[in-house]
């Protein structure tokens, strides 16, 4: 299965969550290939805690590859080569979890058939060896998301399995811009019918994921003003009628993520041992994170609506 990560705007979780379902996918069995696609900022090393990659992709990312300057793209055994503790030790029965990373020096670039011809054959070579590739994609309507319609509308890539996270805030202006990514001028739907896409088919494998929502209900928001919780409320109320007025009302959400300190400062992966031993991470965090783990390969989450 393909996943694309993409955005309308940059801080919106699309890649430490992204990131954190790719551990989740790897821990429950799955072999997971990482592919940093974003090409204005790819920081996947830093998140996966492997900081010598940074140095390592120069010449050697995936840029390099993209554009031709080197045969084969720089491959990093997440387990074996990361600084995190807890991830030293592939756990029993975890699948291979391996980063793709960008170049140090890269940036946002024009991508034209030869790019395109590189793309399909590697995704090719990799759906051969992996269950999940993962693909995060620049923020907005970038080179990297026309490079991604334009390849999975190739023969080569039709049969593969495809699905399309979109990543917002809870908020009014993310929640709009989401919206405007996926069925606004020049979004993915209009953009993926252009360069030969199905526009059910693509709409059908396109789900939203909200990041870092305050959730009312827990007690860290027990404590706020009487006056402040009531507008608090009343804003949700209204953010979920313009997400229902916009098309991404709840049956078009893949799972939403709360408000988490870990994601928002440190922005890490999330173990088991964040949430049972050191205490750091909010389990309802954790929870949330492997249910959209689960989602992502679960059919019925996927239907045409």
């Amino acid at each position: 299965m393909l996943v694309f990560a993409a955005s309308d705007k940059g801080g919106t979780g699309r890649s430490v969550t992204s990131i954190n379902l790719a551990y989740r996918r790897a821990l429950d069995g799955d072999d997971v290939c990482y592919l940093d696609f974003d090409f204005g900022s790819p920081t996947a090393p830093a998140v996966f805690d492997i900081p010598d990659v940074a140095k390592e992709a120069k010449g050697r990312g995936l840029h390099s590859y993209l554009n031709g300057m080197t045969g084969e793209a720089l491959r990093v055994d997440v387990w074996a080569r990361t600084e995190h503790q807890v991830l030293r030790s592939r756990p029993s029965g975890a699948g291979r979890l391996v980063l793709l990373p960008g170049d140090r020096t890269g940036g946002e670039f024009v991508t034209d058939g030869a790019s395109l011809h590189r793309c399909v054959d590697l995704v090719n070579a990799l759906r051969r060896e992996f269950n999940l590739i993962v693909v995060d994609l620049s923020a907005g309507r970038s080179y990297a998301m026309e490079l991604a319609l334009s390849a999975t509308a190739q023969t080569e890539l039709r049969s593969l399995k495809t699905r399309w996270l979109v990543y917002h805030r809870w908020t009014r202006q993310h929640v709009m811009a989401a919206a405007d990514l996926v069925t606004g001028e020049r979004g993915i739907v209009s953009a993926g019918v252009s360069l030969g896409h199905d526009k059910d088919q693509l709409l059908g494998a396109i789900r939203f994921v909200r990041a870092a929502v305050p959730d009312l209900g827990s007690p860290q928001w027990s404590q706020v003003p009487p006056a402040q919780f009531a507008w608090m409320r009343q804003c949700n109320r209204e953010l979920e009628g313009i997400a229902a007025g916009l098309g991404i009302g709840r049956s078009r959400v893949l799972g939403s993520v709360p408000l988490e300190p870990v994601l928002q400062l440190q922005e890490q992966l999330i173990t088991d041992e964040d949430v049972l031993d050191s205490r750091i991470a909010n389990i309802q965090t954790w929870q949330a994170i492997g249910e959209l783990a689960e989602r992502l390969a679960d059919d019925k989450h996927w239907g045409l609506l």
